[in-house]
C-alpha cells in the first residue's frame, strides 16, 4: 500500500480507455489549467453552479480549496470522492461520486465535467459508467441520483443512456435568476439491464472500504 494513512490515494477505477483516481495536488493543478481552457460556451452555462466566472487568482484558489475540502471533510457519513479522469496519461476531466448516510440510505449522486477539447468522444458516458459500476457493484448502492440544468442536453443524454429515468424537476436559483433543475434516478436493477456497459476494473478498495460506510 503506497498511502497507508490515506488509502483513497491507492484507489483506481479503470475502463478500457480511462483511469479514475483521487485527485492529487498535481492532478488538481492539471484540472485548474483544463478548466481555464473552457468548459462551456460563454452564452450558455450548463452547470447548476457556475464555478468559472471568477478572475485569477481567486478562481485558482477556490478551485484548489474545494478539492482540499473534499479530503479534509471526508467521513463515512458524508463523503465526496473527487476523481481525476485520465486518458493516455493526460488528465481530461473530473468525475465526482458523493453520498450522505450511505450505510443507511444506500444512495449516491454524481457530477462531472470534461475539458472542452475532450468532448464528443464518449468519455462522459464512460467515466459515469465507471463510477456507477463502483457504486452498484463494489459499494452495494441501491440507487443513484443525478440532475442537470434544463437545456443541458448533453448531460441528460448521458444519464438516460445509462438507464436513469426522469424524476421530476425543481426550481433553483442561478446567477440571481430562477432556473429549473431536471432530476433523474437510476436503480441498481435498471443499471444492470443497461446494454453495452464498459468493462470496469477496481483496485485498492479493500484498504479504504471503511471510509465509505458501505454495506
Amino acid at each position: 500500500m503506497a498511502h497507508p494513512l490515506w488509502p483513497l490515494f491507492d484507489l483506481r477505477i479503470r475502463t478500457p480507455r480511462l483511469e479514475l483516481r483521487l485527485a492529487t495536488d498535481d492532478d488538481v493543478a492539471a484540472l485548474v489549467e483544463l478548466a481555464r481552457g473552457g468548459l462551456h460556451d460563454p452564452d450558455r452555462i450548463p452547470f447548476l453552479f457556475d464555478f468559472c466566472h471568477l478572475d485569477s487568482p481567486e478562481y485558482e484558489q477556490q478551485f484548489i480549496q474545494h478539492h482540499w475540502g473534499t479530503r479534509a471533510n471526508w467521513s463515512p457519513q458524508a463523503w465526496s470522492l473527487s476523481l481525476a479522469v485520465a486518458h493516455g496519461g493526460q488528465v481530461i476531466g473530473n468525475q465526482t461520486l458523493l453520498a450522505t448516510d450511505f450505510a443507511l440510505l444506500g444512495e449516491v449522486a454524481s457530477g462531472s465535467w470534461l475539458g472542452h477539447d475532450h468532448r464528443g468522444r464518449g468519455f462522459g458516458k464512460e467515466m459515469r459508467a465507471a463510477v456507477l459500476h463502483f457504486a452498484f457493484e463494489i459499494l452495494g448502492a441501491g440507487g443513484a441520483a443525478s440532475g442537470a440544468r434544463a437545456g443541458n442536453e448533453a448531460s441528460l443524454a448521458v444519464s438516460r443512456a445509462l438507464g436513469y429515468i426522469d424524476n421530476g424537476t425543481r426550481r433553483t436559483s442561478f446567477g440571481g435568476q430562477v432556473d429549473t433543475e431536471v432530476r433523474l434516478h437510476l436503480s441498481a436493477d435498471a443499471w444492470r439491464a443497461v446494454p453495452g456497459r464498459p468493462s470496469v476494473e477496481v483496485t485498492g478498495f479493500d484498504a479504504c472500504r471503511h471510509l465509505f460506510g458501505s454495506h
